[in-house]
């Protein structure tokens, strides 16, 4: 672990003791700006259709985005036209931007280039939520939202909230930022719809990322993972928890190096250039910024979210929810 993931992720020490006066500061303005909002001195936006909020109480990855793909598939099999508003964290463009095939990450951030190209869904990005709704909704003719994260952003109503949870992590040592890795308390997981737990238990409502294939970056082809065993692997990953990437790797029978770099890190063609003349593997999100500088042995490791049945009864429950809720027109 890296600064400060190696104080949240830890039991409680002197490091998170002498942080901990500014997690008390950052829990009271939380709840100020919550009250606030619950008061209407804030503003909170209503939509006229459904907007459903896939996000969670602390920061790094948690598997949102295979949560949101998954759903995203649901949807659509339902009958539903979704779309996706996203932050873009890292893009450069002028907001709001709806990702069209030409987009780059650099320009709309690897996230919602993921979204676009997996779902085939409308993805607006923008990090003022509520003027990226109101812009899908006015390029498409999309009939359910779902927010990409964003759980914090009260001003932007919605409808269903789904908290993702890494199973690993957990809650790290329970406090708030900066001393521990949570945006908000944990009561707060008991105001949600549903709590899905990333590689989480059977008694708990939980998905399992699964992956068999590797994708190659430079002309698609595929190859099963066991088709790496013996082979030379460097692993790269620049997401909120590299470490369950690699993870994953080993468990499918794969010996990997592991090169771990910032979420959301923007790659270099001399970064990879480092690897030409060996095997690289990467996450899905990372080839997204990654297509054209990659050395051509590089491949990329899309992974599909699977349910246990607590999970799978949890999201039936949400999507009968979907067809009982009726929007106005204003």
């Amino acid at each position: 672990m890296n600064f400060p993931e190696n104080i949240w992720y830890r039991r409680f020490g002197l490091a998170a003791a002498c942080l901990s006066p500014l997690s008390l500061l950052f829990a009271l303005l939380s709840a100020l700006r919550r009250l606030a909002y619950r008061c209407g001195l804030l503003k909170r936006h209503s939509f006229p259709v459904p907007v459903i909020v896939v996000g969670n109480i602390s920061v790094g990855g948690t598997g949102k985005t295979p949560m949101t793909l998954a759903l995203l598939a649901r949807l659509q099999a339902a009958g539903w036209k979704p779309g996706v508003v996203s932050r873009g964290y890292g893009g450069t463009a002028g907001y709001p931007l709806l990702v069209a095939a030409g987009t780059t990450a650099a320009e709309a951030g690897d996230e919602p280039c993921l979204l676009a190209a997996r779902s085939t869904c409308p993805v607006v990005v923008d990090p003022d939520r509520v003027r990226a709704v109101r812009y899908l909704l006015a390029q498409t003719d999309v009939n359910v939202v779902i927010s990409d994260d964003g759980m914090q952003h009260y001003a932007m109503g919605r409808d269903i909230e789904i908290a993702v949870i890494d199973a690993q992590r957990r809650l790290g040592n329970g406090w708030l930022l900066p001393a521990g890795p949570l945006r908000e308390s944990a009561w707060r997981l008991q105001k949600v719809d549903a709590v899905i737990v990333n590689g989480g238990r059977d008694d708990e409502a939980a998905m399992q990322l699964i992956q068999t294939e590797a994708v190659n970056l430079a002309d698609g082809g595929k190859r099963p993972l066991a088709f790496f065993a013996g082979k030379t692997i460097h692993a790269i990953a620049a997401i909120g928890n590299p470490q369950r990437f690699f993870d994953q790797l080993r468990a499918a029978g794969l010996e990997v190096a592991e090169h771990a770099f910032a979420d959301h890190h923007a790659f270099t063609g001399p970064e990879l250039e480092n690897f030409r003349g060996s095997v690289v593997l990467m996450t899905e999100k990372d080839a997204v910024k990654c297509r054209g500088i990659a050395p051509p042995d590089s491949w990329y490791v899309p992974v599909e979210a699977i349910f246990n049945a607590r999970a799978e009864n949890a999201l039936a429950s949400l999507l009968e929810r979907l067809n009982t809720i009726r929007k106005s027109d204003g």
